[in-house]
């Protein structure tokens, strides 16, 4: 008991000074390698979302989508209107996710598109970011999201009710485009028309097309619309830029 009330007394103590308390990191969190597998979450397993409702460039609020155990910031540079997100999360898949979203709300169709950066070459290869439309703010929300991997990996994924898990459509090697493992791809994009989304694409700088057939996917009026990272290390952040962001409240305006 006396021991219990000392390791109490210095957590309290560390947070006031400041400092962060040891994080724990659920094994089921942990990334991939040669001696561990990621697994998901227990199915009854959430964390509350934080939300800033505070305007960053053309988006109406930010979140950090499931609570990741070390907090995501985000910046907006207005003269390169360039937007930043600095996120830890475990990965956004199976039933549930964690990551920094900037978003609006919005109804009908949409075009999404965004060039992606990242500034620290060595970070790890399945961190993702993303264009994405969500029901909701919730860790489990119904979604559809086009994410660029850190390895080049490339993909349409969507979560067809809430708390199920994700199902996928990879774009690499399709109808003829290079190997984007080797860091062809910048520009990735979503269009939703109607309940059809779909993935598009420019590799070198050509006009944005789409890859692959739409999935079908009903979200209610209003969602959630907005760009996002995973570090996909829980306890870890990284970076993701994010440059020439388009957003039309239209299907077929992709550039």
């Amino acid at each position: 008991m006396l021991w219990a009330l000392v390791l109490c007394f210095a957590s309290h103590q560390a947070s006031a000074q400041g400092v962060p308390a040891k994080v724990e990191v659920p094994d089921w969190a942990q990334p991939g390698s040669a001696t561990h597998k990621q697994v998901p979450p227990p199915a009854d397993f959430h964390r509350t979302t934080r939300t800033d409702n505070t305007r960053i460039g053309i988006f109406e609020g930010q979140s950090d989508v499931g609570a990741a155990l070390v907090p995501g910031s985000s910046g907006y540079n207005d003269a390169t209107r360039q937007y930043s997100i600095v996120s830890a999360g475990y990965n956004v898949w199976y039933q549930r996710d964690e990551f920094r979203y900037l978003w609006k709300e919005m109804s009908g169709d949409v075009s999404l598109a965004a060039d992606i950066n990242f500034p620290d070459t060595a970070g790890y290869d399945d961190r993702k970011a993303f264009v994405i439309i969500r029901q909701s703010l919730d860790d489990d929300s119904k979604e559809a999201v086009v994410a660029l991997h850190g390895g080049g990996l490339l993909h349409l994924a969507w979560r067809p009710e809430k708390g199920q898990f994700m199902k996928e459509m990879r774009a690499n090697n399709r109808k003829g485009l290079p190997d984007l493992v080797n860091g062809h791809v910048r520009r990735i994009g979503i269009e939703k028309r109607g309940n059809a989304f779909a993935l598009f694409v420019s590799v070198n700088g050509e006009p944005m097309h789409q890859v692959g057939d739409p999935v079908q996917l009903h979200i209610d009026a209003p969602f959630y619309v907005g760009i996002g990272f995973c570090s996909h290390l829980p306890a870890t952040t990284d970076t993701a830029v994010f440059s020439n962001v388009v957003l039309e409240n239209t299907a077929g305006m992709l550039r």
